[in-house]
């Protein structure tokens, strides 16, 4: 009787390391194809809305440095507001993707140097403090003065270095003073990939307050968050097989020592 018993015993023990086994095993498949689900769709969705590029010089420091690793979100140039960092190319400006501020949209006056060495749009002093310092270690918002209409339709754009950058201010003698078409851009920066991972572009305050506001971010949050918590859950689901295993050889020996 008793060893008919202890046998029952047994074989129940196993079947409910059997069952746990087996909802266990469905479950992390589950989370192996959530998260792929996210790591993928976060991917695709990417690269669809994203493209990617490596900043050409320095003219954006300290903002962008040179050979920086960017997200640019594909938009139309209509989308486009004062502060934004773009890529455009432009057949005067050597036809090459260039990125450079937004600080003037078609209508607008651009001038330098207003009160406090700031930028001037219509009139109006804007707040820019993502310029680099000059030799003199003054942000002045350009190194020489100047002013510009911005024609309709067109963008009137600076690097954040505003000592070394060559910019709309070097074509002010053209016939759009310095100006390109709204057409001529092809995303807008958002995020930097490397050597900051995941650091988001900002929308300059200082833009904020003028007609038209600032542009809203696009969903390169959303997408890299996506892509990390895919990657994690796909790396935890695919441990359990190996940890549950482990634990279960462990199981017998520790009930053999006590």
């Amino acid at each position: 009787m008793s060893g008919t018993t202890g046998s029952g015993t047994a074989g129940s023990g196993t079947g409910k390391r059997d069952g746990h086994g087996r909802l266990g095993s469905v479950l992390s498949g589950l989370v192996v194809a959530v998260g792929c689900l996210l790591f993928l769709g976060g991917f695709a969705a990417g690269a669809l809305l994203y493209r990617p590029y490596t900043v050409p010089s320095d003219s954006m420091t300290p903002t962008l440095a040179v050979g920086s690793k960017v997200l640019a979100q594909r938009v139309d140039g209509t989308d486009v507001r004062r502060g934004d960092i773009v890529v455009f190319e432009d057949p005067l400006w050597g036809g090459v993707p260039m990125v450079k501020r937004v600080v003037a949209v078609g209508g607008d006056t651009v001038a330098c140097c207003g009160e406090g060495d700031r930028l001037t749009v219509n009139g109006t002093p804007v707040d820019e403090p993502y310029l680099a310092p000059g030799l003199d270690g003054s942000p002045r918002a350009s190194a020489e003065d100047f002013s510009a209409t911005v024609p309709d339709g067109s963008l009137f754009l600076l690097g954040d270095d505003r000592f070394t950058s060559l910019d709309s201010r070097t074509h002010l003698e053209d016939a759009a003073q310095g100006s390109v078409p709204r057409t001529s851009v092809v995303a807008r920066v958002d995020a930097v990939v490397w050597p900051a991972p995941g650091s988001l572009v900002e929308r300059p305050a200082g833009f904020a307050a003028l007609p038209g506001g600032t542009s809203e971010p696009g969903p390169v949050a959303l997408l890299l968050t996506s892509v990390a918590a895919g990657a994690v859950l796909v790396l935890a689901g695919a441990a359990y097989g190996p940890v549950a295993g482990l634990l279960r050889r462990r199981a017998p020996a520790r009930e053999r020592t006590t």
